[in-house]
Protein backbone atom coordinates (compact mmCIF):
# COMPACT_ATOMS: atom_id res chain seq x y z
CA UNK A 1 0.00 0.00 0.00
CA UNK A 2 1.31 3.43 -0.96
CA UNK A 3 0.11 6.65 0.71
CA UNK A 4 0.97 9.84 -1.18
CA UNK A 5 0.89 13.48 -0.09
CA UNK A 6 3.79 15.85 0.42
CA UNK A 7 5.72 12.65 0.96
CA UNK A 8 5.14 9.11 -0.20
CA UNK A 9 4.96 6.25 2.29
CA UNK A 10 4.88 2.62 1.23
CA UNK A 11 3.48 0.06 3.66
CA UNK A 12 4.13 -3.65 3.24
CA UNK A 13 2.78 -6.86 4.75
CA UNK A 14 -0.62 -5.39 5.66
CA UNK A 15 -3.46 -7.59 6.91
CA UNK A 16 -7.11 -6.75 7.51
CA UNK A 17 -8.73 -8.68 10.35
CA UNK A 18 -9.68 -8.62 14.01
CA UNK A 19 -7.60 -7.17 16.85
CA UNK A 20 -7.97 -8.21 20.49
CA UNK A 21 -6.11 -7.26 23.66
CA UNK A 22 -5.04 -9.85 26.24
CA UNK A 23 -4.37 -8.37 29.67
CA UNK A 24 -4.14 -9.22 33.36
CA UNK A 25 -1.52 -10.66 35.64
CA UNK A 26 0.73 -13.73 35.61
CA UNK A 27 -1.72 -16.30 34.28
CA UNK A 28 -2.21 -14.10 31.22
CA UNK A 29 1.48 -13.21 30.93
CA UNK A 30 2.63 -16.84 31.33
CA UNK A 31 4.57 -17.77 28.17
CA UNK A 32 4.58 -21.10 26.40
CA UNK A 33 8.09 -22.09 27.46
CA UNK A 34 9.91 -22.17 30.78
CA UNK A 35 11.67 -18.88 31.49
CA UNK A 36 11.86 -18.82 35.31
CA UNK A 37 10.79 -20.52 38.50
CA UNK A 38 7.46 -18.72 38.23
CA UNK A 39 6.83 -19.63 34.60
CA UNK A 40 7.80 -23.27 34.11
CA UNK A 41 6.19 -23.92 30.73
CA UNK A 42 2.67 -24.84 29.66
CA UNK A 43 1.30 -28.27 28.83
CA UNK A 44 2.97 -29.75 25.71
CA UNK A 45 4.98 -26.57 25.16
CA UNK A 46 7.52 -28.16 22.80
CA UNK A 47 4.76 -29.47 20.54
CA UNK A 48 2.93 -26.15 20.61
CA UNK A 49 6.01 -24.10 19.74
CA UNK A 50 6.88 -26.37 16.82
CA UNK A 51 3.31 -26.14 15.47
CA UNK A 52 3.11 -22.34 15.74
CA UNK A 53 3.12 -21.53 12.04
CA UNK A 54 0.31 -19.03 11.53
CA UNK A 55 1.41 -16.15 9.28
CA UNK A 56 -2.05 -14.55 9.59
CA UNK A 57 -1.88 -14.41 13.39
CA UNK A 58 0.08 -11.31 14.36
CA UNK A 59 1.59 -10.83 17.82
CA UNK A 60 2.29 -7.56 19.63
CA UNK A 61 3.75 -7.36 23.11
CA UNK A 62 3.47 -4.13 25.10
CA UNK A 63 6.32 -3.61 27.53
CA UNK A 64 6.00 -3.92 31.30
CA UNK A 65 5.90 -0.22 32.04
CA UNK A 66 4.51 1.50 35.13
CA UNK A 67 3.80 5.17 34.40
CA UNK A 68 2.87 8.03 36.70
CA UNK A 69 1.09 9.79 33.81
CA UNK A 70 -1.00 8.39 30.93
CA UNK A 71 1.23 7.68 27.93
CA UNK A 72 0.48 8.06 24.23
CA UNK A 73 2.69 5.15 23.18
CA UNK A 74 3.89 1.90 24.71
CA UNK A 75 7.40 1.47 26.07
CA UNK A 76 9.68 -1.56 25.97
CA UNK A 77 9.61 -1.66 29.76
CA UNK A 78 11.57 -3.98 32.01
CA UNK A 79 12.38 -7.67 32.22
CA UNK A 80 10.65 -9.54 35.05
CA UNK A 81 9.93 -13.22 35.78
CA UNK A 82 12.20 -14.13 32.87
CA UNK A 83 10.08 -12.50 30.15
CA UNK A 84 12.35 -10.70 27.63
CA UNK A 85 12.01 -6.96 27.18
CA UNK A 86 9.20 -6.22 24.74
CA UNK A 87 10.04 -5.13 21.19
CA UNK A 88 6.69 -3.31 20.86
CA UNK A 89 6.30 -4.30 17.23
CA UNK A 90 4.08 -6.66 15.26
CA UNK A 91 5.41 -10.09 14.37
CA UNK A 92 3.94 -13.03 12.48
CA UNK A 93 3.27 -16.08 14.63
CA UNK A 94 6.14 -18.52 14.12
CA UNK A 95 8.12 -21.00 16.17
CA UNK A 96 10.65 -18.21 16.67
CA UNK A 97 8.23 -15.48 17.79
CA UNK A 98 5.82 -17.47 19.97
CA UNK A 99 7.88 -19.09 22.81
CA UNK A 100 7.75 -16.16 25.28
CA UNK A 101 4.41 -14.71 24.16
CA UNK A 102 1.38 -14.82 26.47
CA UNK A 103 0.05 -18.35 26.02
CA UNK A 104 -3.62 -17.80 26.92
CA UNK A 105 -3.84 -14.84 24.54
CA UNK A 106 -2.18 -16.87 21.79
CA UNK A 107 -4.51 -19.85 22.13
CA UNK A 108 -7.51 -17.52 22.15
CA UNK A 109 -6.29 -15.93 18.92
CA UNK A 110 -5.55 -19.32 17.39
CA UNK A 111 -9.08 -20.56 18.05
CA UNK A 112 -10.56 -17.46 16.44
CA UNK A 113 -8.27 -17.72 13.43
CA UNK A 114 -9.08 -21.38 12.84
CA UNK A 115 -12.82 -20.79 13.05
CA UNK A 116 -13.13 -17.42 11.31
CA UNK A 117 -10.45 -17.93 8.64
CA UNK A 118 -9.41 -14.27 8.92
CA UNK A 119 -6.24 -12.57 10.21
CA UNK A 120 -6.15 -12.07 13.98
CA UNK A 121 -3.98 -9.52 15.75
CA UNK A 122 -3.45 -10.16 19.45
CA UNK A 123 -1.88 -7.55 21.74
CA UNK A 124 -0.38 -8.84 24.99
CA UNK A 125 -0.45 -6.14 27.65
CA UNK A 126 -0.09 -8.10 30.88
CA UNK A 127 2.20 -8.16 33.90
CA UNK A 128 2.54 -10.76 36.64
CA UNK A 129 1.88 -9.99 40.29
CA UNK A 130 -0.55 -7.15 39.61
CA UNK A 131 -3.86 -6.06 41.10
CA UNK A 132 -6.92 -4.57 39.45
CA UNK A 133 -6.20 -1.23 41.13
CA UNK A 134 -3.03 -0.88 39.05
CA UNK A 135 -5.02 -1.43 35.85
CA UNK A 136 -7.76 1.08 36.74
CA UNK A 137 -7.41 4.74 35.71
CA UNK A 138 -7.49 7.50 38.30
CA UNK A 139 -10.98 8.52 37.19
CA UNK A 140 -12.30 5.09 38.12
CA UNK A 141 -10.64 4.93 41.53
CA UNK A 142 -11.91 8.43 42.27
CA UNK A 143 -15.49 7.31 41.59
CA UNK A 144 -15.03 4.47 44.08
CA UNK A 145 -13.57 6.67 46.80
CA UNK A 146 -10.11 5.11 46.73
CA UNK A 147 -8.55 8.17 48.34
CA UNK A 148 -5.47 6.54 49.87
CA UNK A 149 -4.74 4.61 46.67
CA UNK A 150 -4.87 7.80 44.61
CA UNK A 151 -2.62 9.58 47.09
CA UNK A 152 -0.12 6.74 46.72
CA UNK A 153 -0.31 6.93 42.93
CA UNK A 154 0.36 10.67 42.85
CA UNK A 155 2.96 10.89 45.63
CA UNK A 156 5.33 8.10 44.63
CA UNK A 157 8.00 8.90 42.02
CA UNK A 158 8.12 7.32 38.59
CA UNK A 159 9.53 3.82 39.04
CA UNK A 160 9.29 0.27 37.73
CA UNK A 161 6.68 -1.03 40.17
CA UNK A 162 3.68 -2.99 38.91
CA UNK A 163 1.66 -2.68 42.12
CA UNK A 164 1.04 1.09 42.26
CA UNK A 165 -2.61 2.02 41.59
CA UNK A 166 -3.41 3.51 38.13
CA UNK A 167 0.09 3.09 36.75
CA UNK A 168 -0.36 0.05 34.54
CA UNK A 169 -3.43 1.58 32.97
CA UNK A 170 -1.35 4.70 32.30
CA UNK A 171 1.61 2.85 30.83
CA UNK A 172 0.11 -0.24 29.20
CA UNK A 173 -3.57 0.35 28.35
CA UNK A 174 -3.96 4.08 27.70
CA UNK A 175 -1.36 3.93 24.88
CA UNK A 176 -3.50 1.32 23.08
CA UNK A 177 -6.72 3.35 23.00
CA UNK A 178 -6.36 4.34 19.33
CA UNK A 179 -6.47 0.73 18.19
CA UNK A 180 -9.94 -0.18 16.96
CA UNK A 181 -9.97 -3.39 18.95
CA UNK A 182 -12.73 -5.95 18.71
CA UNK A 183 -12.49 -6.67 22.43
CA UNK A 184 -10.45 -7.69 25.47
CA UNK A 185 -9.68 -11.00 27.15
CA UNK A 186 -8.56 -10.77 30.77
CA UNK A 187 -6.99 -13.18 33.26
CA UNK A 188 -6.49 -11.65 36.70
CA UNK A 189 -7.88 -11.85 40.21
CA UNK A 190 -5.29 -13.75 42.20
CA UNK A 191 -3.76 -10.43 43.27
CA UNK A 192 -7.12 -9.30 44.65
CA UNK A 193 -8.14 -12.56 46.34
CA UNK A 194 -7.77 -11.00 49.78
CA UNK A 195 -10.02 -8.05 48.85
CA UNK A 196 -12.91 -9.88 47.22
CA UNK A 197 -15.54 -7.69 48.87
CA UNK A 198 -14.28 -4.71 46.87
CA UNK A 199 -13.49 -6.54 43.64
CA UNK A 200 -17.01 -6.73 42.20
CA UNK A 201 -17.36 -2.95 42.08
CA UNK A 202 -13.70 -2.35 41.26
CA UNK A 203 -13.62 -4.80 38.36
CA UNK A 204 -16.86 -3.50 36.85
CA UNK A 205 -15.60 0.06 37.15
CA UNK A 206 -12.29 -0.86 35.53
CA UNK A 207 -14.11 -2.39 32.56
CA UNK A 208 -16.37 0.66 32.21
CA UNK A 209 -13.39 3.02 32.37
CA UNK A 210 -11.49 1.10 29.70
CA UNK A 211 -14.51 1.26 27.44
CA UNK A 212 -14.86 4.97 28.04
CA UNK A 213 -11.18 5.50 27.27
CA UNK A 214 -11.48 3.63 23.97
CA UNK A 215 -14.73 5.37 23.13
CA UNK A 216 -17.04 2.37 22.72
CA UNK A 217 -18.41 -0.63 24.61
CA UNK A 218 -16.29 -3.50 23.35
CA UNK A 219 -16.75 -7.09 24.56
CA UNK A 220 -14.77 -8.01 27.67
CA UNK A 221 -14.29 -11.70 28.45
CA UNK A 222 -12.42 -12.89 31.50
CA UNK A 223 -11.18 -16.05 33.21
CA UNK A 224 -12.50 -17.03 36.60
CA UNK A 225 -9.53 -17.85 38.81
CA UNK A 226 -8.85 -21.54 39.41
CA UNK A 227 -8.94 -23.35 42.75
CA UNK A 228 -5.68 -22.95 44.63
CA UNK A 229 -4.56 -23.28 48.25
CA UNK A 230 -4.37 -19.60 49.15
CA UNK A 231 -3.20 -19.11 52.72
CA UNK A 232 -5.74 -17.48 55.00
CA UNK A 233 -8.03 -16.45 52.13
CA UNK A 234 -11.06 -18.19 50.65
CA UNK A 235 -10.76 -17.44 46.95
CA UNK A 236 -14.36 -18.57 46.38
CA UNK A 237 -15.44 -15.05 47.31
CA UNK A 238 -13.26 -13.63 44.52
CA UNK A 239 -14.73 -16.16 42.08
CA UNK A 240 -18.17 -15.02 43.23
CA UNK A 241 -17.26 -11.39 42.53
CA UNK A 242 -16.15 -12.40 39.05
CA UNK A 243 -19.38 -14.32 38.53
CA UNK A 244 -21.41 -11.26 39.52
CA UNK A 245 -19.48 -9.12 37.04
CA UNK A 246 -21.30 -10.93 34.23
CA UNK A 247 -24.29 -8.70 34.98
CA UNK A 248 -22.34 -6.04 33.06
CA UNK A 249 -23.29 -6.01 29.38
CA UNK A 250 -20.98 -7.60 26.81
CA UNK A 251 -19.03 -9.62 29.35
CA UNK A 252 -18.48 -13.34 29.75
CA UNK A 253 -16.51 -15.68 31.99
CA UNK A 254 -14.47 -18.77 31.20
CA UNK A 255 -14.71 -21.12 34.19
CA UNK A 256 -11.61 -23.15 35.08
CA UNK A 257 -12.78 -25.14 38.11
CA UNK A 258 -11.72 -28.39 36.41
CA UNK A 259 -8.27 -27.45 35.10
CA UNK A 260 -6.63 -25.75 38.07
CA UNK A 261 -3.78 -26.98 40.23
CA UNK A 262 -4.10 -26.75 44.00
CA UNK A 263 -0.32 -26.51 44.45
CA UNK A 264 0.53 -24.31 41.45
CA UNK A 265 -1.09 -20.91 41.01
CA UNK A 266 -0.12 -21.09 37.32
CA UNK A 267 -2.04 -24.05 35.82
CA UNK A 268 -0.45 -25.38 32.65
CA UNK A 269 -3.46 -26.11 30.45
CA UNK A 270 -3.63 -22.70 28.82
CA UNK A 271 -4.88 -24.25 25.57
CA UNK A 272 -8.27 -24.94 27.13
CA UNK A 273 -8.42 -21.54 28.82
CA UNK A 274 -7.87 -19.83 25.48
CA UNK A 275 -10.45 -22.07 23.82
CA UNK A 276 -13.11 -21.29 26.42
CA UNK A 277 -12.53 -17.56 26.05
CA UNK A 278 -12.82 -17.95 22.29
CA UNK A 279 -16.17 -19.73 22.66
CA UNK A 280 -17.61 -16.57 24.24
CA UNK A 281 -16.36 -14.43 21.38
CA UNK A 282 -17.49 -16.86 18.70
CA UNK A 283 -20.99 -17.11 20.15
CA UNK A 284 -21.57 -13.45 20.97
CA UNK A 285 -19.49 -11.50 18.46
CA UNK A 286 -19.23 -13.74 15.41
CA UNK A 287 -22.67 -15.40 15.38
CA UNK A 288 -21.33 -18.94 15.68
CA UNK A 289 -23.71 -21.56 17.05
CA UNK A 290 -21.46 -22.88 19.82
CA UNK A 291 -22.05 -23.64 23.48
CA UNK A 292 -19.94 -21.10 25.31
CA UNK A 293 -20.66 -21.52 29.03
CA UNK A 294 -21.02 -24.19 31.65
CA UNK A 295 -23.94 -24.26 34.12
CA UNK A 296 -24.52 -21.05 36.07
CA UNK A 297 -26.71 -21.18 39.18
CA UNK A 298 -30.05 -19.42 38.63
CA UNK A 299 -32.52 -20.22 41.42
CA UNK A 300 -33.24 -22.58 44.30
CA UNK A 301 -36.28 -23.85 46.16
CA UNK A 302 -36.18 -25.40 49.63
CA UNK A 303 -38.88 -27.84 50.74
CA UNK A 304 -39.34 -31.31 52.25
CA UNK A 305 -35.76 -31.45 53.49
CA UNK A 306 -34.25 -30.85 50.06
CA UNK A 307 -32.96 -28.07 47.87
CA UNK A 308 -33.87 -28.00 44.18
CA UNK A 309 -31.45 -25.94 42.13
CA UNK A 310 -31.92 -24.58 38.62
CA UNK A 311 -29.21 -23.38 36.25
CA UNK A 312 -28.69 -21.33 33.14
CA UNK A 313 -26.53 -22.79 30.35
CA UNK A 314 -27.59 -26.38 31.03
CA UNK A 315 -27.61 -26.91 27.25
CA UNK A 316 -27.93 -30.66 26.50
CA UNK A 317 -28.17 -31.46 30.20
CA UNK A 318 -26.32 -31.57 33.47
CA UNK A 319 -23.59 -34.16 33.95
CA UNK A 320 -20.33 -34.79 35.80
CA UNK A 321 -16.92 -35.00 34.20
CA UNK A 322 -16.06 -38.28 35.96
CA UNK A 323 -19.45 -40.00 35.77
CA UNK A 324 -19.84 -39.94 39.54
CA UNK A 325 -22.40 -38.10 41.66
CA UNK A 326 -22.02 -34.30 41.75
CA UNK A 327 -19.36 -33.45 44.32
CA UNK A 328 -18.42 -30.61 46.67
CA UNK A 329 -21.94 -29.63 47.72
CA UNK A 330 -22.72 -28.38 51.22
CA UNK A 331 -26.07 -27.59 52.81
CA UNK A 332 -27.10 -25.67 55.94
CA UNK A 333 -30.18 -24.91 57.97
CA UNK A 334 -31.07 -21.77 59.86
CA UNK A 335 -28.13 -22.40 62.22
CA UNK A 336 -25.83 -21.53 59.27
CA UNK A 337 -23.70 -24.62 59.85
CA UNK A 338 -22.79 -26.28 56.56
CA UNK A 339 -22.59 -30.06 56.19
CA UNK A 340 -21.41 -32.22 53.27
CA UNK A 341 -24.40 -32.96 51.07
CA UNK A 342 -25.57 -35.51 48.56
CA UNK A 343 -26.48 -34.17 45.13
CA UNK A 344 -28.35 -35.94 42.36
CA UNK A 345 -29.23 -34.85 38.84
CA UNK A 346 -32.93 -34.91 37.99
CA UNK A 347 -33.43 -33.82 34.39
CA UNK A 348 -32.13 -30.23 34.31
CA UNK A 349 -32.15 -29.70 38.08
CA UNK A 350 -29.97 -30.70 41.00
CA UNK A 351 -31.48 -32.06 44.19
CA UNK A 352 -29.30 -31.53 47.26
CA UNK A 353 -29.83 -32.91 50.77
CA UNK A 354 -28.18 -34.15 53.96
CA UNK A 355 -29.52 -36.29 56.79
CA UNK A 356 -27.97 -33.76 59.18
CA UNK A 357 -30.08 -30.87 57.85
CA UNK A 358 -33.82 -31.46 58.06
CA UNK A 359 -34.88 -27.95 57.04
CA UNK A 360 -32.30 -26.64 54.58
CA UNK A 361 -31.95 -22.91 53.96
CA UNK A 362 -28.77 -22.61 51.89
CA UNK A 363 -26.51 -24.56 49.54
CA UNK A 364 -22.90 -23.97 48.54
CA UNK A 365 -20.99 -25.57 45.68
CA UNK A 366 -17.20 -25.75 45.60
CA UNK A 367 -17.10 -22.69 47.82
CA UNK A 368 -13.59 -23.32 49.17
CA UNK A 369 -10.02 -22.91 48.01
CA UNK A 370 -9.28 -26.58 47.52
CA UNK A 371 -12.34 -27.73 45.58
CA UNK A 372 -11.81 -29.56 42.30
CA UNK A 373 -15.50 -30.29 41.61
CA UNK A 374 -17.09 -32.26 38.79
CA UNK A 375 -20.36 -30.59 37.72
CA UNK A 376 -20.51 -29.81 33.98
CA UNK A 377 -23.01 -29.69 31.16
CA UNK A 378 -22.95 -32.42 28.53
CA UNK A 379 -20.86 -30.16 26.33
CA UNK A 380 -18.22 -30.62 29.05
CA UNK A 381 -18.01 -27.03 30.20
CA UNK A 382 -17.75 -26.75 34.00
CA UNK A 383 -20.11 -25.06 36.41
CA UNK A 384 -18.96 -22.07 38.42
CA UNK A 385 -18.74 -22.29 42.18
CA UNK A 386 -21.66 -20.55 43.90
CA UNK A 387 -23.65 -20.10 47.08
CA UNK A 388 -27.36 -19.45 47.56
CA UNK A 389 -26.83 -17.52 50.80
CA UNK A 390 -25.22 -14.19 51.66
CA UNK A 391 -24.30 -15.11 55.23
Amino acid sequence: MTVSGENEVELEDILFGEVWIGSGQSNMEMPLVKVSGAYTGIKDFEKEVTAADYPEIRLFQAGNFSSKEPLDDVESGITMYGIPTAKCEWAACTAESIPTFASTAYFFARELHKELKVPIGIIDSSWGGTSAEAWTPASGLKKLGYTSELEQATSLPQKADQKIPTRLYNGMIHPLRNFRIKGVVWYQGEGNAGRASKYRELFSTMIAEWREGFGYKFPFYFVQISPFNYRGVNSAFLREAQLETMSLKKTGMAVTMDIGNLTDIHPKNKQEVGRRLALWALANDYSRDVVHSGPIYKAGAFAEGKARLKFDHVESGLATRDGKAPSHFEIAGSDKVFHPATATIETDELVVSSKKVTEPKAVRYAFTNDAMPNLINRERLPASSFRTDRW
